[in-house]
């Protein structure tokens, strides 16, 4: 299992970021969250074996239609509390 923390720029707010990526984390049983940052971009934590977060990362690289990614921040975290399930972070 890893922790993974992903920022994903460009215009990735106001698009349905959050849901979709909430919607395939789960698909993937990856836990974790996801949420808003007020410089317009998005913060991603997730735990779950590689195979499955390799997998959020290349949905993170596209984004759902309408989003525009211009890059994806990738950090291996140690030690991090993630929850029981993926959630929306307001």
């Amino acid at each position: 299992m890893e922790t993974r923390c992903y920022t994903v720029t460009g215009r990735v707010q106001g698009v349905g970021f959050r849901f979709t990526a909430r919607q395939t984390a789960r698909k993937l049983e990856i836990k974790g969250w996801v949420r808003n940052n007020p410089d317009g971009s998005v913060t991603v934590l997730a735990h779950a074996e590689r195979h499955a977060l390799d997998a959020l990362e290349s949905f993170l690289q596209r984004g759902p239609y309408g989003a525009r990614v211009d890059g994806v921040d990738v950090e291996i975290v140690e030690n991090t509390d993630v929850g029981e399930e993926f959630h929306v972070r307001h």
